[in-house]
């Protein structure tokens, strides 16, 4: 398995692409700024400026069922920020 999971594609994240050259991705949880920047340069052909991290702790969740009471847990999960040089653009849409 690689280090890019998925992109991440929502509103706001599509905006900041269109203006500020910033994607989302969803990546590996043991993977540092480094590997993402080579992986997203490797996939993409763009240079990368910079690369912020997030890491996300799983919710507890549970629901009422005709079974009774079901616990459990989301999972934990890392995002990363990456910012892409001058005309670069990456486009997650065309592949579709």
């Amino acid at each position: 398995m690689g280090i890019i999971i998925k992109p991440i594609v929502t509103e706001k994240l599509t905006a900041q692409g269109e203006k500020l050259n910033r994607y989302g991705f969803i990546v590996d949880r043991d993977a540092n700024k480094l590997e993402v920047k080579a992986a997203v340069e490797q996939m993409y052909n763009v240079t990368v400026l910079d690369v912020n991290t997030v890491n996300y702790h799983g919710k507890r969740k549970s629901r009422y069922t005709k079974a009774g009471l079901l616990k459990g847990r989301t999972n934990h999960y890392k995002k990363a920020y990456v910012t892409v040089a001058g005309d670069d653009k990456i486009d997650f849409y065309s592949n579709i």
